[in-house]
């Protein structure tokens, strides 16, 4: 009788603890920022992305794996320890780049889970081959890079073939992992040195493009001032050009007015016009216009009387006056 209660006792035990299992092993929570793979006998049932309370066949016919969906950080060549103190490892990021030259290269990967179910089953440790991924893409940009490229001014564009070579094995291994950027951190040389030179290269090259830069500031600025210049002389000597052709227009118009008068007083107009042209050519000279009738010579000292008619207005000298001194 005592051997039928225990073992009844025994199995009513070991029912209450089925039952513990199954109660306690039998839901789940997932938070908003994690994912859920369920697992039935061994395989990858579903992927569960909503948050909150959720029901599963009790252990051990299923179990739940929950993964973060929050983006992941990898350093590669240096690591921050307890005291929050950065520790770095020159011997992973030590390479060699297209030039033969050392450098030393930290980077940090920001990468996140994509595929829980390929995360947990198609490799044993996902973010160590994302670790050896990272190592051999940045060895093998650097490696194609030159020394100049790598610390100066081509740093963007190792940045961006590194993340693209990266990603690309990534999907070759198929591991759930999805690759969202890549940050280089450092590169410099091991020598200081090395280093020091280096930067005096680089300072160098800098004062020289600035110099470049105010060479070609000056450049354009005498190119200015002498297309300044140009525009002002055409300027000038198209209104030169405008003000002889309009001289030359009221000198035609003069002459036709001349020229009608010629026509109806020839001998006074080839008189008068022999009478201005002696004087604008020969100003200074003694001039003497002399008329011979066949008895007395008399003769025009227009010196003489130019003072007299700068003096008097025209309208006094009268005909008879003209007369009286021809006459003396």
């Amino acid at each position: 009788m005592s051997v039928k209660r225990t073992l009844m006792m025994v199995g009513l035990g070991i029912f209450g603890i089925v039952a513990l299992i199954a109660v306690f092993t039998s839901w789940y929570t997932v938070d908003e920022s994690e994912q859920a793979v369920v697992i039935t006998f061994g395989r990858a049932d579903e992927t569960v992305t909503n948050p909150g309370l959720h029901f599963k066949l009790p252990w051990p016919v299923q179990s739940v794996e929950i993964l973060s969906r929050e983006t992941f950080s990898l350093q590669f060549g240096y690591k921050q320890n307890k005291e929050g103190e950065l520790e770095a490892y020159d011997v992973e990021t030590k390479m060699i780049t297209g030039d033969e030259y050392i450098v030393l290269t930290d980077l940090v990967v920001q990468w996140k889970i994509t595929d829980p179910s390929k995360y947990l089953f198609n490799a044993q440790n996902p973010e160590e081959i994302l670790h050896s991924a990272t190592s051999s893409a940045i060895r093998s940009i650097i490696g194609s890079s030159t020394i100049d490229a790598a610390l100066t001014d081509g740093k963007a564009d190792i940045e961006a073939k590194t993340r693209e070579l990266l990603v690309s094995l990534i999907e070759k291994y198929d591991i759930g992992i999805g690759v969202l950027g890549v940050k280089l951190q450092d590169v410099e040389l091991p020598n200081a040195e090395v280093r020091a030179a280096f930067t005096a290269v680089t300072d160098a090259r800098e004062t020289k493009n600035t110099k470049t830069n105010e060479a070609q500031k000056y450049k354009n600025q005498r190119i200015s001032e002498a297309n300044g210049e140009k525009d002002a002389i055409i300027s000038k000597a198209n209104g030169a050009k405008t003000a002889r052709i309009e001289q030359a227009y009221g000198d035609v118009a003069v002459f036709n007015k001349m020229y009608e008068q010629y026509k109806g007083n020839q001998q006074i107009t080839r008189e008068r016009l022999i009478l201005e042209t002696l004087e604008n050519v020969l100003p200074k000279a003694q001039i003497y216009i002399m008329n011979d009738d066949g008895s007395t010579m008399k003769y025009l000292p227009l010196q003489a009387l130019q003072p007299t008619a700068q003096q008097e207005p025209k309208e006094q000298q009268t005909p008879t006056d003209k007369k009286e001194g021809s006459g003396n």
